[in-house]
């Protein structure tokens, strides 16, 4: 088979190094144990891969930027995690990636502009973080959004001005940050939206 399913094993200790000798795999969903330490740089070498599954466990230490070899990727579940550092610019190598899930971790810095090469990119979920800067102007290339949740960071400056561009947005959910500016400017081309949350610590 050319999957690897645990999910909800109860599996703990850490990820053996040894998953990247598993060239076949397309799929892996290790989601719901108990994985502590860090993601092995190694899964880089697991280059067939199509759905990476490894939220709700204790993994801790950075995202490798050897994910960004996985360019078939079209699932990234990482969320639910310990995980720290900054999100690797090389994430923007995943070009056929659909769902970006990195919610409930610990990592810092900035959303890399490599963003912008994710264009088929459906879902993308960063929130409850610690992450800082602003929103870059890259994201107004994902014209096939349907979701952005960046809520409980630390982003600020001003919504980035191409956001009108993205016509399938559905939720912006972006409360709990310190954004400013003219919010209602920005969002009132998004023909789509249903849900939108800003609620910020500044005042607009």
């Amino acid at each position: 088979t050319n999957r690897l399913n645990v999910s909800g094993a109860g599996l703990s200790g850490e990820i053996p190094r040894q998953i990247g000798k598993l060239s076949n795999l397309y799929f892996i969903d290790l989601s719901n144990n108990r994985f502590t330490g860090p993601i092995p740089s190694e899964i880089g070498n697991l280059v067939k891969l199509n759905f990476l599954y490894l939220q709700d466990n204790n993994l801790s230490g950075p995202i490798p930027k050897e994910i960004g070899n996985l360019i078939g990727l079209k699932r990234l579940f990482l969320s639910s995690n310990h995980l720290s550092g900054p999100i690797p610019k090389e994430i923007g190598n995943l070009i056929n990636l659909e769902y970006l899930y990195l919610f409930k971790n610990h990592l810092t810095g900035s959303i890399p502009n490599q963003i912008g090469y994710l264009t088929v990119l459906y879902k993308l979920d960063f929130s409850s973080n610690h992450l800082t800067g602003s929103i870059p102007l890259e994201i107004g290339k994902l014209v096939n959004l349907n979701s952005i949740r960046l809520f409980k960071n630390k982003l600020s400056g001003s919504l980035p001005s191409n956001l009108k561009n993205l016509t399938q947005l559905e939720f912006l959910f972006i409360e709990d940050n310190n954004f400013n500016g003219d919010v209602a400017d920005q969002i009132k081309n998004l023909k789509s939206l249903k849900h939108f949350n800003y609620k910020n610590k500044l005042k607009p």
